[in-house]
């Protein structure tokens, strides 16, 4: 028997092994007790010490491995546990191949690498509580899923963006729960992809607890281990805002193209009648009157100073930032009325207002345009048969709020139009001869401010419009509007 300090890292060893695995120790190096802490001669027994030193969990693997190098006289490796006087160690066994005698020997080393596997330990419980920490913590979605797409893992952005706790889906699978019927065959073409090693990114919809859907980027990362997939992860990215934000500016392209054709077509309409009438007047012989041209010509002046005034307004409503300061709600109306006191009929308009004493406190200039647009209508639509056209203004203010009800006798609103008075350029009447967009800058004036407007309407008995606005008082500060807003939302 070779001697070896009791200090080198390897013991060797020849061995004489059998058919069904086992093995039998026939000579060992004198280090054997440093190195495994047991001498020499108490492992050169029968065929069972094996059984009686290796791990019991370990010892199945233990011939397996002698087994199969048996069947091929290759040489073979074993990583496990031996358990000697109580201490348990890790060993790595490594051989050459075998030499054929009466019976098959392997020469080879016995590696005690107790600390060795320690520190992997440790390192595996680093790493583990990292991956924990970022699973746990990264602010998306992630899910991690076997290879058939059953929930193992899923973190609280997972819970915080479907709704779901883990214990509701582990085991189970995730398809069913989040994927929306109409996109089930979509979830599972995903699933084959990524257990196939394919890593993919798609825009999709998924689905939340509630029912409602959830727009999201999903990414599909296969998790191998010898190049075979043993799961997969799922992280999804919530971009309902973004869509959200695509759609509302695919309307606003829309509008702009509408508002530029608008816009076009109504400045050059006038231009065109006042153009016609002084081509008439330059005729030869034309004995017209030609006050009769002013009086037209004016009547479009002014038609296109009011429609260039709107859209000015309208650009303003959509630019300026909201300036709160104190509103003396009586003295706006009553303005109001005053500057609008030119158009026809507005003498004939009998107005009652009642607001209460409560401080209000708003934007100026966009509750000014909120009733000039409001009585500008009242006035025009009126009913020529009623012996008195009537507006009705009441304002009851709170702290919190301020619900403007104003209601007028005019001709009123159909049932097939009410739904579409706010829309630009919308005309609800043949008799209409303004800009068509008074009530649209009064809805978007109403929502600069956080509120909600309602209409009510009945053809020939008239027309309600209920207007809710945040009372932004100077000792809430502006956080009062927006609680507000946000509320009403």
């Amino acid at each position: 028997m070779q001697e070896l300090s009791p200090g080198f890292p390897a013991v060797f060893f020849t061995c004489a092994v059998r058919a069904d695995g086992s093995a039998k120790l026939l000579s060992v190096t004198d280090n054997c007790e440093g190195v495994l802490g047991v001498r020499a001669h108490e492992l050169l027994e029968t065929y069972s010490v094996c059984e009686k030193i290796i791990f019991a969990d370990d010892l199945e693997n233990f011939k397996t491995r002698i087994s199969e190098a048996l069947s091929n006289s290759s040489p073979w490796s074993w990583i496990g546990r031996i358990q000697i006087k109580g201490s348990t160690r890790w060993i790595e066994i490594r051989t050459a191949p075998p030499v054929q005698s009466n019976e098959l020997r392997y020469q080879g080393l016995i590696l005690d690498i107790t600390e060795r596997k320690w520190q992997e330990e440790e390192r595996l419980k680093k790493n583990e509580a990292l991956f924990t920490k970022l699973f746990n913590t990264v602010p998306l979605a992630v899910v991690m899923l076997d290879v058939n797409g059953k929930v193992l893992l899923v973190n609280r952005g997972f819970n915080e963006m479907f709704g779901y706790e883990l214990i509701e889906l582990r085991g189970k699978n995730l398809n069913d729960f989040i994927v929306p019927e109409k996109l089930q065959s979509e979830g599972i073409d995903l699933n084959n992809l990524i257990a196939s090693n394919n890593l993919i990114s798609v825009e999709t919809t998924r689905r939340h607890k509630s029912g409602r859907p959830v727009d999201v980027i999903l990414y599909g990362v296969p998790v191998t281990l010898d190049e075979k997939a043993i799961g997969i992860y799922g992280v999804y990215v919530d971009i309902s805002e973004r869509k959200k934000i695509e759609e509302e500016l695919k309307t606003r392209n829309t509008e702009l193209d509408n508002f530029v054709y608008k816009v076009s077509h109504d400045l050059r309409a006038p231009l065109s009648s006042i153009l016609g009438l002084i081509n008439l007047s330059k005729l030869p012989g034309n004995t017209d009157d030609l006050r009769t041209y002013f009086q037209v010509i004016e009547k479009k002046v002014h038609d296109l100073d009011h429609f260039i005034s709107d859209v000015l307004s309208h650009s303003k409503n959509l630019k300026m930032e909201v300036s709160i300061s104190k509103i003396d709600l009586k003295s706006i109306i009553s303005k109001t009325f005053a500057d609008l006191s030119y158009l026809p009929g507005a003498s004939e308009v009998e107005v009652t207002t009642r607001v209460s004493e409560q401080e209000f406190y708003s934007d100026p200039w966009r509750i000014s345009e909120i009733f000039r647009n409001l009585i500008s209508n009242a006035i025009k639509y009126r009913q020529p048969q009623t012996a008195r056209a009537m507006v009705h203004v009441t304002v009851e203010i709170t702290p919190a709020m301020a619900t403007i009800i104003f209601a007028d006798n005019g001709i009123g609103i159909s049932e097939e139009d009410i739904d579409k008075i706010f829309d630009m350029f919308y005309r609800a009447t043949e008799r209409s001869d303004g800009s068509g967009i008074g009530l649209y800058i009064v809805k978007n004036a109403v929502e600069k401010l956080g509120g909600k407007i309602a209409v009510s309407s009945k053809v020939g008995f008239g027309t309600t419009f209920t207007i809710h606005l945040p009372n932004a008082r100077a000792d809430q500060g502006t956080g009062s509007f927006f609680q507000f807003a946000d509320k009403q939302s």
